[in-house]
C-alpha cells in the first residue's frame, strides 16, 4: 500500500511539473475532417501538413481524430477559390496563402508586405501581432476560423538568365502572385506577371517571364533550377500561409475536440516554422550543388549576391512603394489598425491616407 502511495504521490508530481501527461485521446469522440492543404511542392507541405493530419492527429488521437487531406494543387484550385469553398463548408480544415485572399481584404496580406521582414522569427512576430485582426476578419467575412500561421523560406528571383542584382531585373517580366510584389517591382521598373504557381515553369521555359518569385526552396523542389539560370536572393516575404476551418465545422464539434486540436494545432505551428528555418539554411547548398541537402534536389545555380547598396534600395523601396501602396488600398482605419500590430512590433509605420 505505502508502495502504491509513494507511485501515486511521484506521477501526481510529475503531471504537476508537466513531465508526464496522460491522454485524454481515449475520452475523444470520433470525427472524420475533410481537408484542402498547401502545394504539394511546398517543404512545409510534405515534411509538416501532410504528416500532421495523415499521422500525427491519427496517433495522438487514438484513432479518433482521421482526416483525408488533398494538397491544393492536386485539386486544381487556387486559395482565392479555396477561401470562398471554406465559407460553403465544402472542406472542414484549409490551408492557403493569405497573401493571395488581399484582393477580397487588404488585410490579409498585412504580416507579409514584400520585404518588411528579412529573418523568420521577425516575421513570425509580425504574424502574431496581427493575428486577432487576420482571425475577425475571417470570422467576420468568411465563416472561418484562424488556427495557426505558417510560413515557407524567403521569396527570391529566379530568373532565365545570370541577372546583373537589382538593376539587372529593371524592364523584365517577372512572375509574383500578390498585391504587395507588385508594389515593390512598380519601384524598381519592372513588369509584374500574375500566373499561378502550376504555370511557372511552362512560362520560363518557353520565355513569356523572364524571371519567377518563389521560395529558394519550393522553386528548387518544383523543378525552376531546370529552367533558370540564377537566383538573386533580396527577400520579397514569405509567402504566409494559414490553417483555417468553416466555423460551422468548428462549432458542431465537441469541446473537447477542441482543446485537443488547438493543442495539437499549436505543436504543428511551432514545427512549421522550425521547418521553415532549417529549409532556408539548406536552400543556398541545394541550389548550387552542396551538402548537406536533404530537403531538396542538387542543383547548379548562380546565386547573385545583393550587394550592399542594392540592400539600402531594398529598405527604401520597403517604406516607400511597399508600404504607401498597401495603405492605399486598405484605407486610414486599416492602416492605423496596421501600425498600432504589425508596424509596431516591426518598427515600421504606414502612410495613414
Amino acid at each position: 500500500m505505502l508502495t502504491r502511495s509513494l507511485v501515486a504521490i511521484a506521477l501526481g508530481s510529475l503531471v504537476t511539473l508537466g513531465l508526464v501527461s496522460f491522454s485524454y485521446a481515449q475520452d475523444l469522440p470520433k470525427a472524420q475532417f475533410k481537408v484542402i492543404g498547401l502545394n504539394s511542392p511546398t517543404v512545409v507541405s510534405f515534411l509538416d501538413e501532410v504528416p500532421f493530419w495523415r499521422e500525427t492527429l491519427p496517433k495522438a488521437s487514438r484513432g479518433a481524430i482521421t482526416a483525408d487531406i488533398t494538397p491544393l494543387d492536386q485539386m486544381g484550385i487556387d486559395d482565392k477559390t479555396m477561401l470562398r469553398l471554406l465559407r460553403l463548408g465544402v472542406m472542414d480544415f484549409a490551408a492557403m496563402d493569405i497573401s493571395k485572399m488581399a484582393g477580397d481584404d487588404p488585410r490579409f496580406e498585412g504580416c507579409d508586405l514584400a520585404g518588411i521582414t528579412l529573418d523568420a522569427d521577425r516575421a513570425r512576430a509580425g504574424c502574431e501581432a496581427y493575428r486577432a485582426v487576420i482571425d475577425r476578419q475571417m470570422q467576420k467575412n468568411w465563416n472561418a476560423k484562424l488556427l495557426a500561421f505558417g510560413g515557407n523560406p524567403p521569396q527570391v528571383f529566379w530568373c532565365r538568365s545570370v541577372v546583373d542584382g537589382l538593376n539587372g531585373l529593371k524592364g523584365k517580366k517577372i512572375r509574383v502572385f500578390n498585391n504587395t510584389m507588385r508594389d515593390f517591382l512598380s519601384g524598381i521598373g519592372a513588369t509584374a506577371v500574375s500566373m499561378a504557381f502550376a504555370e511557372v515553369v511552362p512560362a520560363l521555359n518557353n520565355g513569356v517571364v523572364d524571371c519567377g518569385v518563389t521560395g529558394s526552396l519550393s522553386g528548387n523542389t518544383a523543378g525552376w533550377p531546370e529552367v533558370t539560370k540564377s537566383l538573386y536572393p533580396m527577400s520579397l516575404g514569405w509567402s504566409i500561409n494559414v490553417m483555417a476551418v468553416n466555423l460551422t465545422s468548428w462549432n458542431r464539434l465537441d469541446k473537447r475536440v477542441h482543446s485537443f486540436l488547438l493543442e495539437q494545432v499549436k505543436a504543428y505551428e511551432n514545427k512549421m516554422w522550425d521547418t521553415l528555418k532549417k529549409a532556408t539554411a539548406e536552400a543556398d547548398n541545394c541550389n548550387t550543388g552542396k551538402q548537406p541537402c536533404k530537403m531538396g534536389k542538387l542543383a547548379n545555380i548562380t546565386i547573385v549576391p545583393v550587394k550592399p547598396a542594392e540592400a539600402e534600395m531594398h529598405k527604401k523601396l520597403v517604406e516607400g512603394a511597399v508600404l504607401a501602396g498597401w495603405a492605399k488600398r486598405c484605407g486610414a482605419e486599416c492602416t492605423a489598425e496596421w501600425n498600432n500590430t504589425v508596424g509596431k512590433t516591426l518598427g515600421l509605420r504606414a502612410p495613414v491616407n
